[in-house]
């Protein structure tokens, strides 16, 4: 007798015999490899469920965190045509989720394949090329199951055979393995040395998301559809004189519906009722429900595959609002995770073959770091730019209150975390040919004495903060600018484009305040230059009274946040926001919807305070 727990109603039949679950049990039926590929050749969702992944956890790279010259070897290795890692990676991660399981080997000079990685035998240029191979390709042996072996649940070895059939056999340290949907029962994953295929699971949601697709189509020629009542067609039909005069009749009937917009019929009866007994209607179907019902199949398909929609589809069908935005977030939340918990540890000998092929040894310091893959906005970076200049001057203390640490230390931490998050561009080269603040050598206790100050030797904000307020700070009105370096590179953009009158000092406006503000309670930039690299958004408007500033609208993080500082401590903005801009010509007739903006490089000079001048 077979027994089990189970809730049970003899009332309703719930879990007894009459009930209709009590009979379904889940079988395993695989999908055929050809099956699998053909789906990936002609199924567009299937394709995107494969590849989406893929392509997002490689799209951005890795940064890597050493000294620049360290930096710039290992990147030279990865990007080398033999070796291509980022390609290589995504190229295996998709056959692993078509396939259940790919890998990439792992060419060394001068090493056999079949013995086990030598990682101390690794010098200089010793990597010599990476090859992805599919389960296509390359045969696994049977898996480790020795736990004191460091390849436990590895294959023992792989074999790869050339067109000409020679077998290469290959240790599994020199095999990159990449798994598809990982298979937990031992012996699942005993017979098949992978995973399974990611389409495995979703292939019931496909299916029925690319069938209700499929089946709305062919009822679009259907939607509106003419219906005529013949008496007797089955006797017209038996000749073949009256089935032609039949086909004829009504073919010529069609042809006039569609020069005259309407259908003729012969009869003075009514009700579409004819003198020959024939009764014309039209029956048209409705499509209301249909897209919501498209929708319905295509999230159950996003959800099986652990895809966004949003990402699935690159559309926001309900606008991108707070939940869209949240929904987006998660998902890279997720792809970042596996690429910590499944990229990182199968790349994890490669790398250390990496370090040492373009180092020569192993600086244990060096590491990496995946980059992000959701982009904050324009506005975002500012926020988050402001926030943190304004912790760096909570941490530095504020008038005679003492720093938390070293101004310098706080200095070079600020700078490595604005160069990392790419806030300021530019600032590495900066810092590289000015110096860094611990490497100042001013002797700030000569201005001090010229001044009247006394030194502080504890507290170096402090005692430049005294330095200035030494001079007259009486509040003033306040217009800052920083002017253009590169003026003649953007001149000759604005000439091949028809400008004729351009402005003689080009330059960007931070503030204009007209009342009066406090400017050493503004400070300054962290930065005396700000350079914009090349592209980004770039437009021409018309500014001012009757459109008079014929401007260059351009973006950058430090320009906009030290208008909102500045606004902070007090200035006024006649506008409703700040967006930073060239004036490039004053009046004249040229059709700005011609103008290609200029997309070079853009180079800012220190910040220049004035009072501002009414003319």
């Amino acid at each position: 007798m077979w027994l089990a727990d189970r809730l049970s109603n003899l009332l309703t039949g719930l879990g007894t015999a009459s009930d209709k679950k009590i009979g379904n049990v889940q079988v395993f039926t695989p999908i055929d490899a050809t099956v699998l590929h053909a789906m990936y050749r002609e199924d567009w969702l299937a394709a995107k469920i494969v590849d989406i992944i893929p392509n997002d956890m490689t799209r951005e790279g890795r940064e890597w965190q050493a000294q620049g010259p360290q930096i710039e070897a290992i990147e030279a290795v990865e990007q080398s045509p033999r070796v291509a890692l980022l390609q290589k990676v995504n190229k295996a991660l998709k056959l692993a989720r078509l396939d259940g399981g790919a890998g990439i080997f792992i060419g060394i000079r001068g090493q056999e394949p079949a013995k086990e990685l030598d990682l101390g035998a690794v010098g200089k240029d010793s990597l010599e090329y990476l090859h992805v191979l599919s389960q296509q390709d390359v045969t696994a042996g049977p898996l480790i199951r020795d736990v004191m072996s460091p390849y436990y649940d590895e294959p023992e070895y792989y074999e790869v055979t050339s067109q000409s059939g020679v077998q290469t056999r290959v240790h599994p340290s020199r095999m990159v393995r990449f798994l598809g949907a990982e298979i937990l029962d031992r012996n699942g994953r005993q017979a098949s040395q992978w995973g399974d295929s990611v389409l495995q699971k979703v292939y019931a949601a496909i299916q029925n998301a690319t069938s209700s697709q499929e089946h709305i189509a062919s009822l679009i020629p259907e939607m509106k559809l003419d219906i005529i009542y013949v008496p007797g067609l089955s006797k017209h039909l038996q000749d073949p004189a009256s089935t032609q005069k039949l086909t004829e009749r009504f073919t010529y009937a069609n042809q006039m519906k569609s020069l005259l917009r309407m259908h003729l019929l012969e009869g003075n009866g009514a009700n579409g009722d004819n003198a020959l007994g024939e009764k014309w209607e039209q029956k048209q179907i409705s499509f209301a429900q249909l897209p919501e019902l498209m929708q319905q199949y295509l999230k159950i398909a996003a959800g099986a595959s652990d895809i966004t929609l949003m990402r699935l589809l690159q559309d926001a069908p309900s606008g991108l609002g707070t939940n869209g935005e949240n929904a987006l977030k998660s998902y890279y939340d997720n792809v970042s995770a596996r690429q910590r918990t499944e990229l990182q540890p199968a790349l994890n000998r490669l790398d250390e073959v990496i370090i040492r092929s373009a180092l020569g040894t192993r600086d244990p310091s060096i590491y990496y770091t995946w980059r992000p893959l959701y982009s904050l906005s324009e506005k975002e970076k500012a926020e988050v730019f402001k926030a943190k200049a304004d912790a760096a001057r909570t941490i530095a203390g504020k008038g005679q209150e003492s720093p938390l640490m070293p101004i310098e230390a706080l200095s070079d931490a600020l700078v490595n975390e604005l160069i990392e998050d790419g806030s300021l561009s530019g600032l590495e080269a900066a810092i590289e040919e000015y110096g860094k603040l611990s490497e100042q050598e001013e002797d700030d206790d000569d201005a001090d004495a010229a001044l009247g100050v006394p030194a502080n030797q504890n507290d170096p904000l402090v005692a430049r903060t005294q330095r200035l307020a030494a001079n007259d700070a009486a509040p003033r009105s306040l217009y800052v600018r920083r002017d253009v370096l590169n003026r003649a590179e953007i001149e000759r953009w604005a000439k091949s484009q028809g400008f004729t009158d351009i402005v003689p000092d080009l330059h960007v406006t931070i503030a204009y305040s007209t009342t009066p503000v406090d400017w050493f309670a503004v400070g300054t930039s962290w930065s005396d230059k700000v350079e914009i690299g090349a592209g980004g958004p770039r437009q021409m408007a018309a500014l001012g009274p009757e459109g008079k500033y014929k401007a260059l609208l351009i973006t950058a993080n430090e320009l906009v946040w030290r208008n909102h500082e500045i606004r902070e401590a007090g200035a006024s903005w006649d506008w409703p926001d700040y967006q930073p801009h060239i004036s490039i010509a004053i009046g004249g007739d040229v059709d700005l919807d011609t103008i290609q903006p200029y997309q070079g490089r853009i180079v800012l000079g220190p910040e220049i305070f004035e009072e501002v001048r009414e003319d």
